[in-house]
């Protein structure tokens, strides 16, 4: 548990992460997380979680003097969410990401999604049909639905 000079707690658990402020408690389970990261230089840290293509993601920040080992158990609980990630090269160095990720517990449905990298349209047919090739092929090589 960490407390932001805003007065904001920020604190992880075995299963999600959570933001107190302002009286209002949002959780985030590991799964969800996208990145997190703090700079040095302005002790800002800063959480985005998982989104839809085009739509703005949920992003925390907060200001803190000292991380503790908040960035420890945000690195270890994250990595331990991911099933398999695998990069599909579309073409001169472009490509996208199959991504399978559950709670680090075992519990619940393994979650795929797309990531896809700066310049890929997700629209363009044959994008799509690469994304689609290289999930069914992900899927069979874990052995997940």
């Amino acid at each position: 548990m960490t407390t932001a000079t805003d007065g904001a707690v920020l604190a992880g658990t075995r299963d999600a992460f959570y933001v107190v402020r302002d009286g209002g408690t949002r959780r985030v389970p590991w799964e969800q997380v996208e990145a997190a990261n703090w700079d040095r230089d302005t002790d800002t840290f800063r959480l985005s979680e998982v989104g839809s293509w085009g739509e703005q993601r949920p992003v925390h920040t907060a200001t803190l003097t000292d991380p503790g080992r908040l960035l420890e158990l945000v690195r270890e609980r994250v990595t331990a969410s991911v099933v398999l990630q695998r990069h599909v090269t579309l073409g001169r160095r472009r490509g996208l990401r199959v991504i399978a990720r559950r709670a680090p517990s075992g519990a619940g449905a393994v979650q795929w999604v797309y990531e896809y990298d700066e310049g890929v349209d997700p629209d363009d047919p044959e994008v799509r049909a690469a994304a689609h090739e290289a999930l069914e092929l992900a899927r069979r090589d874990v052995g997940l639905p």
